[in-house]
């Protein structure tokens, strides 16, 4: 007998957007599902402070675990998007090489992009490599429609909810909760994000750890009514994949990210010297914003693994515990993928896990002024 003969759902830890995408896709299956998200809201950690732009995957290695839900995730995507109307730019993206090194590396991203099914073209007048399928979304938006879209079809969302407790019982687990309620769930999900080993060390899995890597941006509104018309990748070196420029839905331009490993998860801060890392290598590619004074700023977490990316699969601990964790910078643009890939783990525990049927339309919670301010704001506000 399946274990969707009980009325037990599947819980979801963690409302970001692997959670909403995981969320959606077991409602949109006929999964009965719940997520849990100890926030006031969906989306206030890495979720809402990234670029918000949706890779190809033309640069990811093949064969990794992470490249193939990146791909997985481009076929599933689109018609997601377009039945949620989350709003997307259609841009592109280049990137111009400045030395001989830098042809030879577009060179190689090429190939790449050929091996992993990408398409990419290589401009003859300088060089540049153009990648036609980049895009810019809202991940808030995303995030949300996500979420409202899996209630709108039966799941169930819980807010304030943070998990304090997991114990096996009866073929499933019990999730206990810092106000005191208690879950009784056929299995759980790990989305935890940036507190996933902490999440997982309840269940007294201790097999990965995560640690933030803080990535700040730089806001600018450019003069005259000028407009960024695709995003500006940077060639990447051996050390780092660098600063890119990107539009934002409301017109203005981001430069970022940085990359700065830490200990504290709760520092959001941007730090002073940022500017100075970010700005001149932001000005170099898009000359546009040389001597412009950013409007604002803001520093996302990424939930980066110790020595690990893409930890998804289930626990060594309890057989219906799964981990979605160490999922870094890609994790807007593989969602999808990701929640395709858990849907098919469940299935392995007896868990009826359908084909996906049309998606329902929810309503989103309608969010004041720009995303990428949301959080930003939410982690200055006076805590009571």
């Amino acid at each position: 007998m399946s274990s969707n003969a009980s009325s037990r759902p599947i819980a979801i830890i963690g409302g970001g957007i692997v959670g909403s995408a995981l969320l959606y896709t077991l409602a949109h299956r006929g999964v009965k599902a719940i997520l849990l998200e100890s926030e006031t809201d969906l989306g206030l950690g890495a979720s809402g402070t990234n670029s918000g732009v949706l890779h190809t995957g033309f640069d990811s290695k093949p064969g990794e675990l992470e490249t193939e839900l990146i791909l997985r995730a481009a076929r599933i995507r689109p018609a997601v998007l377009e039945s949620l109307k989350v709003p997307v730019l259609h841009t592109g993206a280049q990137l111009v090489p400045h030395s001989a090194e830098d042809h030879q590396t577009v060179q190689a991203l090429a190939a790449n992009a050929t091996q992993n099914g990408v398409e990419v073209h290589i401009r003859p007048s300088d060089g540049a490599l153009l990648v036609p399928g980049e895009s810019v979304s809202d991940p808030v938006a995303f995030t949300q429609a996500l979420a409202a879209s899996a209630v709108a079809a039966g799941a169930a969302i819980e807010l304030n909810a943070k998990v304090t407790a997991i114990t096996p019982q009866d073929d499933g687990l019990q999730i206990e909760t810092s106000d005191g309620r208690r879950f009784d769930v056929a299995a759980a999900v790990n989305a935890a994000g940036l507190y996933a080993d902490e999440v997982a060390l309840l269940a007294g899995d201790d097999s990965f750890e995560i640690y933030p890597r803080k990535g700040e941006f730089f806001v600018f509104e450019l003069p005259g009514g000028q407009t960024l018309e695709h995003i500006i990748l940077p060639v990447p070196t051996k050390r780092t994949k660098g600063v890119l420029v990107f539009p934002t839905l409301d017109g203005k331009v981001v430069a970022g990210p940085t990359a700065i490993d830490l200990d504290d998860k709760n520092d959001w801060t941007v730090r002073p010297e940022a500017r100075e890392e970010i700005l001149a290598k932001a000005a170099q590619q898009f000359p546009a914003l040389e001597g412009l004074e950013p409007i604002a700023s803001y520093a996302g977490l990424r939930p980066a693994g110790r020595d690990c990316n893409y930890v998804i699969k289930r626990s060594a601990t309890y057989d219906r515990f799964i981990n979605v964790a160490a999922i870094r910078s890609t994790g807007l643009t593989a969602s999808l993928g990701i929640a395709d890939y858990v849907a098919q783990i469940l299935s392995e525990l007896g868990i009826r896990v359908g084909e996906l049927r049309p998606t329902t339309l929810g309503d989103p919670a309608v969010e004041e002024g720009p995303w990428w301010l949301r959080t930003a704001q939410y982690r200055k506000a006076p805590t009571a």
